[in-house]
């Protein structure tokens, strides 16, 4: 459901809209890559474009180092955190936080994620409004959406990266988003 309105604008453009749901708090985002290949595999159309939001960002990661083989389309990740997440380490100090996190911890949120090897264009969005769950469990000021770090977002072989004025949660929310994720999906670069 958090996706619904970004997918309902990308709709609008003429895009049809796919959406894979995966339980992150009980598998890995190594094993929710498989699930995905699945998924794909009973997808038909000649590419196919990924948008992912924070966490869906590491098992599109995963996905691609386990099933390599090209894909067309591109690739987006929104308020993703690329390198091991500050909010997620601060959280896990506790039993408590560690429940929360549960198994996305694991070749994931820790930052053990494999190495984006460029099977798709890869574009990359930032949110710089400090509003979300990173703002309560660490007293960092660092610029980021609330929840990853912008020095968290970025990754290494990615195609294009933005930053704009919007919260974690925000980035499901906004037009300029929006309009930005269908500009790289049209022409493999955000509109600077």
């Amino acid at each position: 459901m958090e996706m619904w309105l970004l997918g309902k604008r990308l709709s609008a453009a003429g895009y049809t809209i796919h959406r894979f749901t995966y339980p992150s708090h009980s598998q890995t985002p190594a094993e929710n890559a498989d699930a995905l290949a699945d998924y794909c595999h009973r997808l038909s159309g000649p590419e196919i474009n990924f948008i992912c939001h924070s966490l869906g960002g590491l098992v599109l990661r995963h996905f691609f180092y386990r099933y390599p083989e090209a894909i067309p389309g591109r690739s987006i990740t929104l308020g993703t955190p690329h390198n091991p997440s500050s909010s997620a380490f601060n959280l896990g100090r506790n039993r408590l936080g560690r429940l929360s996190l549960g198994k996305s911890i694991d070749q994931g949120l820790a930052g053990d994620v494999p190495s984006w090897e460029g099977c798709q264009e890869l574009g990359v969005i930032a949110g710089t409004l400090r509003l979300g769950l990173g703002c309560l469990v660490s007293k960092r000021s660092s610029p980021g959406d609330g929840t990853v770090l912008l020095s968290e977002a970025r990754l290494a072989g990615m195609t294009d990266y933005i930053e704009l004025p919007v919260s974690h949660f925000g980035l499901l929310l906004s037009r300029q988003v929006a309009r930005q994720c269908l500009q790289f999906l049209k022409e493999g670069r955000f509109s600077h």
